[in-house]
């Protein structure tokens, strides 16, 4: 890969301090340094700065919860299927990706984890998330209902094995037999535990949370809904400091007005953008599959074929950005770092979603209505 040294100039960098305007250097893969006292800094030759017009300069984005693109799915279990995914969220800002499984057989699921584990090891993923099969039945949404099974720590250990070390999150129904103790395997195993697909209340919840669980897994979606006398799952993250919690923002799985309530509670620090995203992504409407379900999309909406339940999104993460910012009127700052570096703490991702002197330069250029104009990974411009 090839590492030219160049200075973007006359930019708005979004930084973990918050917004720089200046220029940024770029050198061996890096950013090099940070400056406003100069339009050009000193030792720059003319031919290596970009003057960016004021645009964004803002961390390579991370999805943490997707499942394909771009005709592919991680679950294929297909190297060079999910290295056109990994290619094609690269392409659109999405630096970083986590691939991930839905509900199989633990035999087919450990097949799964071990051929994505070798794209981690690769450094084309950083990571590997299982959101089945420890959920209810009765929020499985996109999943098959006859694959899911009770929480087992022996079944855990397996995805373990297999994954060398790069199985970064597991979704649990906290109310499911075994529950808190897989979580609490989890945790001691660096594994993040999220709570979703659930019908667990209010305090069952708590229970989660107090075993270790940090992530509710796609707010609203596939979990007891929010009520005044049962506050079920919604209220008890959003109430906890210590959750993060993941939204769909794609004006599909969740109305606006519920969004916004769910950055003005946990407020952007505690929110992470995810798209939920499905192999259609990238193409056009028509038939596919998500897991062995079929999946019908219209319109750019996801559903399942046989019943019509919302079957993950069609978006990118930008769109996710664009949509907090233009829809809910939250901050650029705010909805890329819930885009970028929130996902990336969540999860233990070190060394991405963040612009920092030193850090590895994955950056995406964004126009004034956050379209990515630009993208570099690792100090190399993407084509």
């Amino acid at each position: 890969m090839a590492h030219t040294p160049v200075t973007l100039t006359n930019a708005r960098v979004v930084t973990p301090d918050g917004v720089h305007d200046g220029w940024l250097r770029v050198e061996n893969g890096r950013v090099a340094a940070l400056g406003s006292d100069t339009p050009s800094p000193a030792g720059a030759a003319p031919g290596e700065i970009r003057d960016l017009g004021g645009s964004w300069v803002v961390p390579g984005l991370v999805d943490t919860h997707v499942h394909g693109g771009a005709g592919h799915a991680f679950p294929d279990a297909d190297p060079e299927g999910a290295l056109a995914t990994i290619a094609f969220n690269r392409r659109h800002g999405v630096t970083s990706l986590v691939g991930g499984l839905v509900a199989a057989t633990p035999d087919d699921t450990v097949r799964q984890v071990a051929a994505l584990a070798e794209l981690c090891d690769a450094g084309e993923l950083s990571g590997i998330y299982l959101e089945g099969p420890f959920i209810a039945r009765s929020k499985c949404g996109a999943h098959d209902p006859e694959l899911l099974r009770d929480p087992d720590t022996a079944e855990f250990d397996r995805w373990l094995e297999a994954g060398r070390g790069h199985v970064r999150m597991v979704t649990v129904a906290p109310e499911l037999p075994g529950a808190l103790d897989l979580i609490g395997a989890a945790v001691s195993s660096g594994v993040v535990a999220a709570v979703g697909h659930t019908e667990a209340d209010y305090e069952r919840t708590l229970a989660a949370f107090d075993a270790g669980a940090t992530v509710a897994t796609h707010l609203y979606n596939a979990m007891r809904p929010l009520n005044h006398r049962d506050p079920g799952p919604i209220a008890a993250a959003l109430n906890d400091s210590r959750v993060t919690v993941e939204l769909i923002l794609d004006n599909v799985h969740v109305h606006p007005g519920a969004a916004a309530l769910v950055f003005s509670s946990a407020g952007a620090d505690r929110v992470s953008l995810v798209t939920d995203a499905m192999s259609a992504t990238g193409l056009g409407d028509g038939e596919y599959t998500l897991g062995n379900l079929r999946v019908r999309v219209s319109g750019g909406e996801a559903r399942l074929v046989e019943n019509g339940a919302i079957a993950s999104s069609t978006i990118v993460l930008p769109q996710a950005v664009r949509n907090a910012v233009g829809g809910l009127g939250v901050g650029v700052p705010e909805a890329v770092r819930s885009a970028s570096s929130v996902p990336a703490a969540a999860l233990g991702l070190a060394g991405v979603g963040r612009i920092e002197v030193g850090g590895h330069a994955d950056l995406v250029v964004m126009g004034g209505a956050l379209t990515v104009d630009d993208v570099m990974y690792q100090g190399a411009w993407v084509s």
